[in-house]
């Protein structure tokens, strides 16, 4: 299956640049370019687009707002957005992902790095760059809503976990893969597989990405300060 790409950033050039390293991929190809947050939700319909590369800053509707449009439209669900930052320590980062973004990348990254996030953001198998992401929505859930960061809400919705749901869930926020968590709970890849796919459905989650967002957000997780 080719997965189709598009490109979102006002920088012409970098466009250029991540479109000549995408289309140079046997199973991808670069479906549009968008050169700020509206044109990217509109032709992330249009294109039938699998993954976004979104830059945060850009002019009039920005990736954080683009972010959230694409997020909350149900005919877009399954497109998934991979947030491109040059500030890879970033406030927006965390608001993109609390928005439905399935992880982020530094532009600075190895290309090699960029293209495994792409296949992992459309396979929606893994949390992108699990130790920084998870550092990052800890550092800026510790200071966000909240003396702690424990949303009530969210804290209600665990009750529909099980506790095996639970304990599978704490192992993601950790930035676990399937096969760490397998190993860790003595049980197979495919059984951990199958409780991380009833905690999304149950925690209304796109992705892994937002699973670590609301087990910090919930207070399940409790942010580290290390």
């Amino acid at each position: 299956m080719t997965i189709r790409v598009l490109l979102a950033d006002d920088q012409a050039l970098l466009r250029s640049a991540f479109r000549v390293l995408v289309d140079s991929e046997p199973d991808m190809e670069v479906v549009g370019e968008a050169s700020d947050g509206a044109e990217a939700v509109r032709l992330a319909g249009q294109t039938a687009a699998d993954v976004v590369l979104m830059d945060i800053r850009m002019p009039g509707t920005d990736g954080l707002a683009a972010t959230r449009m694409i997020s909350e439209d149900p005919s877009l669900d399954r497109v998934r957005v991979v947030i491109l930052t040059t500030f890879e320590v970033d406030d927006y980062v965390v608001q993109a992902l609390r928005a439905g973004a399935s992880g982020f990348l530094g532009k600075g990254s190895e290309p090699d790095e960029l293209l495994s996030a792409i296949r992992v953001a459309a396979g929606g198998e893994a949390l992108l760059s699990p130790a920084a992401t998870k550092g990052l929505i800890a550092r800026f859930l510790a200071q966000g809503d909240g003396a702690d960061g424990r949303d009530p809400a969210r804290a209600e919705r665990l009750d529909a976990l099980t506790s095996r749901e639970r304990e599978v869930l704490v192992q993601v926020a950790g930035g676990h893969s399937n096969d760490e968590i397998a190993e860790r709970l003595e049980v197979s890849p495919l059984t951990v597989k199958t409780h991380v796919n009833r905690a999304m459905a149950k925690l209304g989650a796109r992705d892994r990405a937002q699973l670590v967002v609301i087990a910090y957000e919930s207070g399940l997780v409790r942010p580290r300060m290390d």
